[in-house]
C-alpha cells in the first residue's frame, strides 16, 4: 500500500481577495452593530423620545419620566396633546419638561423632524420607546436618523400581544431612513407617485 500525500492547493491572490471584499461588509455591519449594542448598555440617556401611535406608550413614557425628573421627553405625533398633558401631569411630570411634536406621518418621520431638535439641545443619548412588535423596525431607522448625528439609542419596549411587523418592512423603512441621510428626502411619497406612473 502506497500512501501518497498531495499538497493542498494554494489559493490564488486574487481569490483571497475576492473573499476579503465578500467579508468585509460583514464584517464592518459585525463591528457597527456590536459598537452600538455596547454603547447603548454603557450610555445614560439625557431624554425620552416617544414614538406616539398608542396611548400605552405615552403611559410608559410618563412613568419612566417620573422616575427620571430631570430628562426632557418628546413625543413625536401621539395623541392630542391636552390627552397627553394629562397623562404627564397624571403621573407627576411638569409640563414645562414635554416638547409635543406632530410633523412625523410615519416611523421613519418620526426620526427626521426630531433628530435636528435633539442635536441643537445638545442631546447626544436618548431612551426610545414604542411598542414591542415596532421596536426593530424603530431601532433600525433610529440607528440611521439618530446614529447619523452622533445620538446614540436605549431602546425600552412596551409589552404588545402584536404579532412583530415583518422583516419587509424593516428592510423598507431602513432604505427610507439611508435615503433621507443621502438627499434629504424620506421618499414618504415615492410609492404614491410610483403608483401613479403605473396606473396612468
Amino acid at each position: 500500500m502506497v500512501l501518497k500525500l498531495t499538497r493542498p492547493k494554494q489559493k490564488s491572490p486574487l481569490t483571497l481577495l475576492r473573499q476579503i471584499i465578500y467579508l468585509l461588509p460583514v464584517v464592518s455591519v459585525g463591528g457597527w452593530w456590536s459598537y452600538n449594542e455596547i454603547q447603548s448598555y454603557l450610555v445614560k440617556p439625557e431624554a425620552i423620545v416617544v414614538l406616539g401611535g398608542h396611548e400605552e406608550r405615552e403611559r410608559y413614557a410618563a412613568h419612566l419620566a417620573s422616575k427620571n425628573p430631570t430628562l426632557p421627553i418628546w413625543v413625536s405625533s401621539g395623541s392630542p396633546s391636552n390627552y397627553v398633558k394629562r397623562i404627564f401631569a397624571k403621573a407627576g411630570v411638569n409640563s414645562t419638561r414635554l416638547h409635543l411634536d406632530y410633523k412625523a406621518k410615519d416611523t421613519v418621520t418620526n426620526f427626521t423632524t426630531l433628530v435636528d431638535q435633539l442635536k441643537a439641545q445638545g442631546i447626544d443619548s436618548v431612551y426610545l420607546i414604542t411598542s414591542e412588535n415596532h421596536m426593530r423596525r424603530a431601532w433600525i431607522v433610529g440607528e440611521i436618523v439618530f446614529g447619523s448625528r452622533g445620538i446614540v439609542i436605549k431602546p425600552l419596549a412596551v409589552p404588545s400581544h402584536a404579532r412583530p411587523e415583518s422583516f419587509k418592512k424593516c428592510l423598507r423603512d431602513g432604505a427610507r431612513a439611508l435615503l433621507w441621510l443621502m438627499t434629504g428626502s424620506t421618499g414618504e411619497n415615492f410609492l404614491k407617485y410610483f403608483l401613479i406612473l403605473v396606473i396612468h
